[in-house]
């Protein structure tokens, strides 16, 4: 390892960490909205309405997180993208903790739903700055022919984090009892989430500054509003950043959270058939990912990028197919596909290829604005809709899958109209 390595593997060791941190904090709570929040907060509820009232409550994360992009997205072109992501960091590793500790509707009533909203709209707010400024700190660290590489290696961490999430979960419901689950086994991986925040905050603090957001500080100290400055100068390019982001965000939210609902009041199937098949899957995922980032640095990132989500789009109804059969070995081979296949393919060089539709000046806002945008459409409601859908159909996921082709569908539009980025010269486009 030369020297001249060192800096941009530790950089990408500590976004990959504390991304991994993050989303393993958000990602328990979609598992547990699958599983028992519908019971817990929403016991006067029949089954139908409790699961969709728990997946609301999911999807308040996501509106929350635009709002949290704008933010942090605002300071980190303006102060720095270190100091965001360790606010980010303690935001969600706090409001995780207290999830964990939270009364259940039982205990106080209806202040409990109220309270597990509020505490879901700071982790969303939270995540809503993370992503930017985690794969900013990778990409704008990384080699020119690289980029594409090192940014998903900051992605990696999200199917880390659901593999660790869906671990401990796996963990919980082979040691215990349905009634120990529900009365107490449920808090325990938002307990632990406070162990983790201590880690990743260690890690985090310990990195540099983003070598083009100092290199642009000190040549201009007092910058406009970016926020004002991507809606003026690149609106094309945000537009183009949350319509690649449906395909993506849609499937990945039906395969990783609406599947537990759908085998469990469909197909009855026990819920560690699911649990075994995303921690398969995860796994495989987290190679996956950066294999596809590193391919989109010599395909570039358009070719991979469509690639996922024409697979996405074909392979919705056989997802559906595979696990109606109630096959542990076929459903696995499904969410592998599903997830390390076609989501990876459009998740690995997403952080390059967004990173590079902005300059220097504006890249955080930018990122984030065209991220966190599309995400209470494309991912936040995509349960809900997916269990609408199935309602309507009584349990045939055929309308689940055509949603699925219609997302892809806005994804490859949005890519048809963006430029290959993989040659842009992230320094040059600051002069």
């Amino acid at each position: 390892m030369t020297e001249s390595q060192t800096p941009i593997r530790r950089v990408v060791l500590a976004s990959f960490i504390g991304t991994t941190i993050e989303w393993y904090d958000y990602f328990i709570y979609g598992t547990a909205a699958a599983l028992v929040f519908n019971k817990l907060f929403f016991p006067e509820l029949d089954a139908f309405t409790g699961t969709i009232a728990a997946f609301g409550t999911f999807a308040v994360g996501f509106f929350a997180r635009p709002i949290g992009g704008l933010v942090f997205g605002h300071f980190g072109d303006k102060l720095g993208r270190k100091n965001m992501l360790v606010t980010t960091l303690m935001m969600m590793g706090i409001a995780t903790f207290l999830i964990g500790v939270l009364p259940t509707h039982a205990q106080i009533g209806v202040a409990s739903p109220v309270l597990l909203v509020v505490l879901r709209f700071i982790q969303g707010f939270g995540v809503g700055g993370e992503w930017g400024g985690a794969v900013l700190m990778a990409v704008e660290h990384g080699h020119r022919g690289r980029r594409g590489f090192f940014g998903s290696c900051a992605q990696a961490g999200v199917p880390i984090g659901l593999l660790l999430a869906t671990g401990v979960f796996t963990l919980l419901n082979s040691q215990l009892t349905d009634a120990q689950f529900l009365a107490w086994g449920w808090r325990v991986p938002f307990l632990i989430g406070i162990l983790l925040l201590a880690v990743g905050l260690y890690i985090r603090l310990a990195i540099l500054e983003s070598p083009l957001f100092k290199k642009l500080q000190e040549k201009e100290s007092e910058r406009p509003a970016p926020i004002r400055e991507v809606l003026t100068k690149y609106p094309r390019n945000v537009l183009i950043a949350m319509g690649a982001r449906f395909a993506e965000n849609a499937s990945f939210y039906i395969f990783t959270v609406f599947i537990y609902a759908y085998a469990k009041n469909h197909l009855e199937l026990d819920r560690q058939v699911i649990l075994n098949a995303i921690l398969i899957a995860s796994a495989v995922q987290f190679i996956a990912v950066p294999c596809f980032g590193a391919l989109s640095d010599r395909a570039g990132r358009r070719p991979v990028y469509i690639f996922g989500a024409v697979f996405t789009a074909l392979f919705a109804l056989p997802f559906f197919l595979l696990v109606k059969t109630e096959s542990p070995v076929l459903i696995t081979i499904a969410m592998i596909l599903a997830i390390a296949v076609g989501h990876a393919a459009m998740y690995g060089p997403q952080a390059a290829f967004f990173s590079e539709l902005f300059s220097t000046r504006v890249r955080y806002s930018g990122v984030s604005l065209g991220y966190q945008l599309a995400s209470p459409f494309a991912g936040g409601l995509a349960p809900i809709i997916a269990a609408l859908l199935l309602k309507w159909s009584d349990g045939n996921p055929w309308p689940v899958a055509a949603y699925l082709v219609v997302t892809s569908l806005i994804t490859l539009t949005a890519i048809r109209f963006a430029k290959e980025t993989v040659n842009t010269d992230l320094a040059a486009e600051d002069n």
